[in-house]
């Protein structure tokens, strides 16, 4: 069967109805008696299982022949993943200009269960100080990223999230929800954040939102540093090439966002 070989606990009921879509992507129109002889199952057991599956339409039957294949329910979960993949492919040559013109790290991140996850990352700088931020989740209120979400986000998810727990990550994290809300009111008008060691101590970082189609912030890229270089003194100017870089990514994605004027990274 399907089930997994490490030593990380499995749901046996998941596994089989994994297993079973991955043996319908292989064979394509199957039988219930054929997978269940697949899966090592009884056939009422691999009946139950195709039937809740094509409840949620991650697979059909065929009306005449009673097989089953992959439903369409799928498209709409690989659509998913493929917009995260035309985002970091619009998004990467941008991310090599911005991460030329400032010579420091630069992710493009999203939002996932109320934690930023980084996506993608360039450092095409010279320095030996980087940190490899990809895949890593972080808090929303302790980062440029997280503070342009909660920046952009519903009113009344930003208060849910503002009332919460915020933990102090340095001494220079900001816990307080009002003074995190008087932040957030600047970040909409100035159109980027930034925070100075809130996440990690001799850290600052940078961060702009990137809109979609229909307006909404879908993501943010980022740029940051270590504190002798990306200096507070340097966090406007980096500030204002992150939304320049933004805006053209959102472009790419099909947003109106602004003309800013400047010639198209190519």
């Amino acid at each position: 069967m399907g089930n997994s070989t490490d030593s990380r606990p499995v749901v046996q009921s998941v596994d089989r109805a994994l297993t079973i879509l991955e043996l319908l992507e292989r064979e394509g129109w199957t039988g219930v008696t054929r997978l269940a002889r697949e899966l090592e199952i009884h056939k009422s057991t691999a009946f139950r299982l195709l039937a809740t599956l094509e409840q949620r339409g991650l697979v059909e039957q065929h009306l005449e022949t009673q097989k089953y294949r992959l439903g369409f329910a799928l498209v709409r979960l690989a659509g998913a993943v493929r917009a995260g993949l035309d985002l970091t492919r619009s998004a990467r040559p941008v991310c090599e200009w911005l991460s030329e013109q400032t010579g420091e790290t630069v992710n493009i991140a999203v939002l996932e269960g109320g934690t930023v996850v980084n996506i993608d990352q360039v450092n095409l700088s010279s320095s030996v100080v980087s940190v490899d931020w990809l895949g890593r989740r972080t808090g929303v209120h302790a980062t440029s990223t997280g503070k342009v979400f909660l920046a952009f986000l519903p009113e009344r998810l930003r208060n849910e999230i503002l009332r919460t727990s915020l933990a102090r990550l340095t001494p220079y994290t900001v816990t307080d929800p009002q003074e995190l809300r008087r932040q957030l009111d600047v970040i909409r008008d100035r159109g980027f954040s930034y925070t100075e060691q809130e996440l990690e101590l001799g850290l600052n970082a940078v961060a702009a939102p990137i809109h979609g189609a229909d307006g909404s912030v879908l993501a943010t890229i980022c740029v940051s540093g270590p504190v002798f270089r990306l200096t507070t003194e340097r966090l406007d100017d980096v500030g204002a090439l992150a939304v320049d870089a933004a805006q053209q990514i959102s472009r790419r994605l099909g947003s109106p966002a602004p003309d800013d004027g400047l010639a198209e990274v190519s």
